[in-house]
């Protein structure tokens, strides 16, 4: 069962990946409204089951505190990105996910290389670490905004976005090769749908205070930011660390995507349960004894026990 679920989840997003070494122009390769010949209705049994998986899956990870998962959240403004964090990680324990956004940076922030703030925010081990926009912003609205860059400070050179290109491939591969797995997603949104989100937010009282006039101001550089994304995407989807792009006109659909690229990473780290050594487990059926001879008279020594007779157990006696 467990090699069945994990082709179904490899064939869901083999079309989403983006291969090392590829030219992506997003309007030609993905569609924003692609949903694999899925329907709706369909949607939310796939994504429960993708929230049932994940939760199981995270708690290994958890309990094997070996390796870490730093989940890049990438979108346009109503790309959807709070809704999916929101729906994805319902089932996993919140002890071990911890969501970071990132606004424009402080003082102390721009004193300090471009990625420092971001490595102050990375997963520890045993833990999901999801970057509601990331590093990547450093290659997307900076470029596209140069003002920005100024503000920065940086030495000459006019190679900066090839420079940051490599530096952040080096750097996720750091982190990969220590025990740390990125997965990075691109939310696709097309530009219409965008357009009938901000209507919402604009028509109905309760999303009101979602609505920002930036983001509408934003908007006129939209196909400068098809071709900026087109080149990040281009540039950082490495072996180590692959893009997803997600569509995401139908957000049913971008949720379920998102999270089987989750389930498949913790699925290729296979996280297990730690085994007790031999002195430890003596130590565990000692204190059984001890709690059986303490059950009140007329109850069972082991009451889950007696709940799940065919749960595994303590079969020496």
């Amino acid at each position: 069962m467990p090699d069945r679920r994990r082709e179904r989840v490899a064939d869901l997003i083999e079309p989403l990946r983006v291969p090392p070494g590829s030219e992506v122009e997003l309007g030609r390769d993905f569609d924003p409204r692609f949903r694999a010949g899925l329907k709706k209705r369909d949607g939310a049994e796939l994504l429960r089951t993708g929230v049932d998986l994940l939760a199981e899956y995270q708690e290994r990870l958890a309990a094997q505190d070996s390796y870490g998962v730093l989940l890049c959240l990438q979108a346009l403004d109503a790309g959807g990105k709070d809704g999916t964090i929101r729906h994805v990680m319902s089932g996993v324990n919140p002890q071990g996910v911890r969501v970071s956004s990132f606004k424009v940076p402080s003082a102390e922030e721009l004193d300090h290389d471009y990625l420092w703030r971001y490595a102050q925010r990375l997963p520890e081990r045993g833990e999901i670490a999801i970057f509601n926009r990331s590093h990547y912003e450093e290659v997307l609205v900076v470029r596209v905004h140069p003002e920005i860059l100024t503000r920065q400070r940086l030495p000459g050179g006019s190679d900066v976005w090839d420079r940051r290109y490599r530096e952040i491939n080096n750097w996720e591969r750091y982190l990969t090769d220590n025990g740390f797995k990125v997965v990075k997603i691109f939310l696709n949104l097309s530009k219409e749908e965008q357009r009938t989100r901000f209507m919402k937010r604009l028509d109905l009282p309760e999303k009101n205070w979602k609505f920002s006039a930036a983001d509408v101001r934003e908007r006129q550089y939209w196909d400068d930011y098809q071709r900026v994304f087109s080149e990040m995407l281009s540039a950082t989807s490495t072996k180590w660390a692959p893009w997803y792009v997600v569509p995401a006109d139908r957000k049913w659909f971008a949720r379920i995507c998102t999270a089987a690229v989750l389930v498949h990473t913790l699925m290729d780290i296979d996280p297990q349960y730690p085994q007790v050594a031999d002195a430890a487990r003596k130590e565990l059926i000692a204190a059984k004894r001890k709690l059986e001879r303490e059950a009140p008279e007329g109850l069972p020594p082991d009451p889950y026990a007696a709940r799940h007779p065919s749960a595994p157990g303590d079969k020496r006696r």
